[in-house]
């Protein structure tokens, strides 16, 4: 199956470099994607720039494609779903919830020269970026790109129910299945409350598996590739 990865915030296609080719070894075709505005230097891109980057990778995949999505980026996998409902065989949402409609996009923190830079580790302290040593988190401070405002202050446009019947599986880093239950319950997350089909999977990470867990996460998507 082709599996589809799209980065979250200040990430581009390259973080996925370990779990491609865990994936490419258990028999999938991962396809990273670099996000318009996020590793291309176009600082103008707009939420509606990524959402048609990741909806051209689904419409070119040979049969249907999982998309998974990470962090900010599980809204742009709950997109994809909304635009193309009979187009995915399911998403996979790690270490996130997807926006509602009206939602700005990822409008988290401070936006400078129009752009939303990597604000450092100071709001990441505690189980986001516990496993990430000085050295990781260096690189990765120094890799980040910074995101435009046309993107973070994007408004989320839902739009077809059929979103709902695409089947969901929800990694969780940094938090437990029975948390994400419990905030999916007290509302935290409505648009996953009205999921017809969700699956939860631990992994024993912060909210980077993809750099600090690679062949575990790897293992979990071809798992949920994998099942009917």
């Amino acid at each position: 199956m082709d599996i589809l990865l799209v980065g979250g915030l200040w990430l581009d296609g390259s973080v996925w470099g370990r779990v491609a080719s865990a994936l490419e070894a258990l028999g999938h075709r991962p396809v990273p994607l670099t996000l318009p505005g996020q590793g291309d230097g176009l600082v103008s891109a707009t939420l509606d720039d990524q959402v048609a980057a990741v909806l051209a990778a689904v419409d070119s995949a040979p049969g249907k494609p999982m998309v998974v999505g990470h962090s900010a980026a599980c809204t742009l996998a709950w997109l994809a779903a909304d635009r193309r409902p009979e187009g995915l065989a399911k998403i996979c949402l790690i270490g996130g919830f997807p926006s509602a409609d009206g939602q700005p996009y990822a409008d988290f923190f401070e936006v400078r020269d129009g752009v939303m830079p990597f604000p450092g580790w100071g709001p990441f302290e505690g189980p986001d970026a516990a496993d990430l040593d000085e050295e990781a988190r260096r690189k990765f401070a120094a890799a980040a790109p910074p995101v435009p405002a046309g993107v973070t202050k994007g408004v989320v446009r839902l739009t077809d129910e059929r979103r709902f019947d695409v089947p969901v599986v929800v990694v969780c880093p940094e938090f437990t299945p029975a948390q994400a239950q419990e905030w999916i319950n007290a509302g935290d997350a409505p648009e996953l409350a009205q999921a017809q089909h969700v699956d939860f999977v631990d992994i024993d990470s912060g909210h980077w598996p993809m750099v600090t867990k690679p062949t575990e996460l790897a293992r979990i998507l071809a798992e949920a590739a994998d099942r009917p």
